[in-house]
């Protein structure tokens, strides 16, 4: 039997599972279980490294490591002799000299952790990923359009490797911050890896039932675009200047809002405009979320999809209102992940599900 009419076949014999990517019909549910296992312990690697990068902000060590050495800078210092040189290097950027003059060894080593651990992290999540991607490649576990996938998300991860380099070099010029453009593309890298991960893990695990519609991509769409506005509010610590809620300083909108000439400059480089974007897509959010699970509520998804942004909303207001601290402040940054894994689930759930599109047919 050919391979055109093998899978014409599968479709006769297994309706339901129609839609699934074409990989799906070539491999076994055992090869398929492996794969999918595997890219959700991607994901939640990628989890792990989005909230490590959230406390590196927060804490400001991002620029404590001046170099990029992605093999020697696996080791970290060894010798006091090394201390001192890494701490030399960094006397001599402009966050030491503008924000840090009074930092002494003991406390470089604090912020200096937290990088390398991020960093270190990074490269652990790149062998993760490229090391079984070779393996199943060779043993012929994935094949067309599915290797072409993954090896599209490990494109995406180097891409996020050198975007966190550019991104850490913007704030070793003059300015002690690194730049918000930068720092949102490189979240928003991290947030696609991550969906990509766990929509291809769901397609394996539990293969569609029906062609995925425009509306199904449209709320973890909102959620992606909420998360990197909440890298722009971030990247311009627009939490510390308006840290109320659910008014801005008083204003729902504040006057301070279209201050910047060129007007689309306001939402590059606007605290004020920038966080009301930010909350602007949490209105939106809180008015959709509840729509989505009372439609979907048969749906365990869909559950999930309520608590998370339940938990996210709280985690933000919190944060906003205590000023923003350390533990707050990355639970939020993780908890963004969270509600776009649980939007992603409850797309894909809609239509995996024969018995639920069966009953939303018969009502």
């Amino acid at each position: 039997m050919s391979i055109k009419n093998f899978r014409t076949q599968a479709r006769q014999d297994r309706p339901h599972e129609s839609f699934s990517p074409e990989i799906n019909f070539l491999m076994s549910p055992s090869d398929r279980r492996r794969v999918a296992y595997w890219l959700l312990a991607c994901a939640a690697l990628v989890f792990a490294i989005v909230v490590v990068g959230g406390i590196t902000r927060l804490t400001r060590s991002g620029l404590s490591i001046v170099e990029w050495q992605p093999l020697i800078g696996v080791l970290p210092p060894l010798s006091e002799a090394h201390w001192q040189e890494l701490f030399a290097r960094y006397r001599e950027t402009p966050e030491f000299r503008l924000v840090n003059f009074d930092m002494d060894l003991e406390g470089f080593k604090g912020i200096f952790w937290w990088e390398y651990i991020h960093r270190l992290l990074a490269r652990g999540i790149g062998l993760v990923f490229l090391l079984p991607f070779l393996y199943f490649l060779f043993r012929g576990t994935v094949r067309g359009r599915l290797a072409w996938q993954l090896g599209g998300i490990f494109l995406l991860g180097a891409l996020q490797g050198a975007m966190g380099w550019v991104m850490v070099k913007s704030g070793l010029i003059d300015d002690p911050r690194v730049d918000p453009m930068r720092l949102t593309a490189h979240l928003g890298l991290a947030l696609a890896i991550f969906a990509a991960e766990l929509w291809i893990a769901l397609e394996l695990l539990a293969p569609r039932s029906a062609p995925l519609k425009r509306g199904a991509v449209a709320l973890p769409a909102l959620v992606f675009l909420m998360a990197l506005s909440g890298g722009m509010v971030a990247g311009l610590r627009a939490g510390a200047a308006y840290n109320t809620f659910p008014l801005m300083n008083g204003h729902f909108v504040p006057p301070e809002i279209l201050l910047l000439e060129p007007w689309w400059d306001n939402f590059l480089h606007n605290m004020a405009t920038v966080q009301f974007v930010h909350r602007g897509f949490f209105w939106l959010l809180a008015l959709l979320v509840p729509l989505a699970w009372w439609r979907y509520r048969a749906l365990p998804a869909a559950h999930f999809l309520m608590a998370t942004f339940v938990l996210q909303a709280s985690l933000g207001i919190a944060t906003l209102l205590a000023g923003v601290p350390v533990a707050l402040g990355a639970a939020h940054q993780g908890g963004a992940v969270l509600v776009l894994a649980a939007a992603l689930w409850t797309a894909h759930s809609v239509r995996a599900a024969p018995a639920f599109a069966h009953a939303r047919a018969a009502a």
